[in-house]
């Protein structure tokens, strides 16, 4: 399969030019593993396909290991079946080649799903992928991510450096299967009166900002968990990001931010925004830190740089 170029409009998939698919699971998302199998594999049968190559995440590999196996075994699309973790650990080995990622989603965040409409149900999800459209999106690579698997740091949808973390290392997996994005609400409200971080923050050559910040996120994409538009421009395909900076110190303060974001208004109020390919955050002391709603290892700076239209991802026509 052909992978698009940068600045091609998305195409409609072929379906009888793909030959072969992997599936990487998650067990720890699915309730029951042998049932889910036999749905995804009937889904793909039903459309023509070969019965998938079939692989499940460990505690130590959260997928990248698995995606090689699948890009080394010749398939030209990879369902990742599983929350953010599984879909970003599948991107970090499918970003720079010809095999297109298909997103089965079954976390509780689902943050590319929810920006990108993307289907939530098996049957739509795999359709999608045999009858849908190509995007290729870009993905940002992190330095000295220092990840869990010790790959490179990659994500599809946002960083973040500061509350956005804490929250996210806050949010119980328990609370989240009990009452879904709503834990993270809950996360949040433990670490609001928390003191601001102070940062320098440089985009591309411009001269470095100070701040006294709470979070620095930098998206691909604008929604957070919830669906909530905090960067409504950002585009997964221009070859930018889109970065907030918010600085937000009293209770008052976090309430205004907030209701203006829900309400979509123009200017957000202890919010800063910016757009760059390239974003240095460095911090006077080790902060929490973040990649598409899974925390990595603290540290005192995050540095990100644009990867464009490097990622082949199937999305609806």
């Amino acid at each position: 399969m052909t992978a698009l170029a940068k600045g091609e409009p998305a195409r409609a998939a072929t379906p009888a030019a793909v030959l072969r698919s992997a599936v990487v699971v998650n067990p720890s998302k699915v309730a029951d593993l042998d049932a889910h199998r036999e749905q995804v594999c009937a889904a793909i049968a039903e459309a023509g396909w070969p019965e998938p190559l079939w692989l499940t995440t460990t505690a130590e590999d959260p997928g990248c290991g698995m995606s090689r196996e699948a890009v080394e075994a010749g398939v030209d699309v990879v369902f990742a079946s599983g929350g953010d973790g599984t879909v970003m650990a599948c991107a970090a080995v499918l970003a720079g080649t010809e095999v297109a990622l298909a997103v089965l989603p079954s976390g509780t965040g689902n943050l590319l799903a929810t920006n990108l409409g993307l289907p939530t149900d098996v049957p739509s999800g795999v359709a999608l992928a045999v009858t849908g459209n190509r995007r290729r999106i870009d993905v940002g690579a992190v330095e000295n991510a220092d990840t869990a698997t010790g790959e490179t740091g990659c994500f599809t949808v946002m960083a973040g450096m500061g509350f956005d973390a804490q929250m996210l290392d806050s949010a119980s997996d328990t609370m989240k299967r009990r009452i879904g994005w709503p834990a993270y609400v809950l996360a949040a409200l433990r670490h609001l009166r928390q003191h601001p971080m102070r940062v320098q923050i440089t985009l591309d050559d411009k001269p470095p900002l100070r701040r006294h910040a709470r979070t620095v996120l930098v998206g691909n994409v604008g929604k957070l968990q919830g669906g909530i538009p905090l960067l409504p421009g950002a585009e997964p395909d221009d070859g930018w990001f889109d970065v907030a900076i918010l600085t937000p110190r009293t209770l008052g303060h976090w309430l205004r931010l907030a209701v203006a974001v829900v309400r979509h208004h123009p200017r957000v109020p202890r919010m800063e925004t910016f757009r760059a390919r390239r974003i240095e955050v460095r911090s006077n002391r080790r902060q929490a830190r973040e990649l598409d709603g899974d925390v990595i290892a603290p540290a005192r700076s995050l540095v990100v740089c644009v990867r464009p239209a490097a990622l082949t991802l199937c999305v609806p026509a």
